[in-house]
């Protein structure tokens, strides 16, 4: 990896996925014969995947709160503090890729906010690529939860560990998934107020054309 290194990310998160004796659609694999309604779930989990589009790597983070804007920034730091060092130094921009979702979209205040704070922390410009509507299935992480619905159709996802090994059975790019579970709760709700929103604006630069789908978010003191 030379110097300059573009690191561009595909993120996107999918529907929740409930915990039970539930068909979801498939067949149940064996004799045991699945729920055909969900009704009363109480274990739910939110999953939200990143592809390394270089490597090909993927990583499912699956969360057991809400899917909020800082559920998703989490995830998307835990992706860079997973990287060596070096890929670090070396990286000179973080481009991610995702489609305009409520929780991420480019007019989420928490969400750009969150980016910014980031930003900030590993002192690296991130640009934030938003597919526009229908077009999603363009998107690299798309076709992995697409692997994923066919690992684990048919299969009662009875708890959680159940999950988490079919996820990891799956194979994108030849390689199988790195698969975390997030026992962290987040409050859902969180936007910021008009003033404080002003500040986060005055760190994002929007291109004049495409202002809700290019937005570059610069560090502080950059490098």
């Amino acid at each position: 990896m030379s110097a300059g290194h573009v690191k561009r990310l595909s993120l996107d998160g999918k529907a929740t996925v409930k915990i039970g004796e539930f068909s979801r659609g498939g067949l149940p694999r064996g004799d045991n014969r699945a729920s055909d309604h969900d009704r009363g779930c109480t274990e739910k989990y939110v999953p939200c995947g990143i592809v390394d589009e270089e490597r090909g790597a993927l990583t499912i983070t699956f969360g057991s709160s809400s899917k909020t804007s800082d559920f998703i920034v989490d995830t998307i730091a835990a992706q860079w503090d997973a990287m060596h060092d070096q890929e670090k130094a070396d990286t000179s921009l973080i481009q991610i890729t995702m489609d305009n979702g409520p929780e991420s979209s480019g007019r989420r205040t928490q969400f750009l906010s969150r980016m910014v704070q980031r930003a900030d922390v590993i002192n690296k410009p991130i640009q934030l690529l938003y597919y526009p509507p229908s077009h999603s299935q363009d998107h690299p992480i798309e076709r992995c939860w697409g692997i994923v619905e066919w690992q684990w159709n048919g299969a009662k996802l009875i708890d959680v560990e159940t999950m988490l090994g079919w996820a990891k059975k799956m194979t994108w790019k030849g390689m199988h998934p790195v698969v975390e579970l997030s026992r962290k709760v987040y409050a859902k709700g969180i936007a910021l107020s008009k003033a404080a929103m002003q500040a986060v604006e005055a760190r994002l630069k929007r291109d004049p054309q495409l202002p809700k789908y290019d937005i570059l978010v610069n560090p502080a003191s950059p490098s």
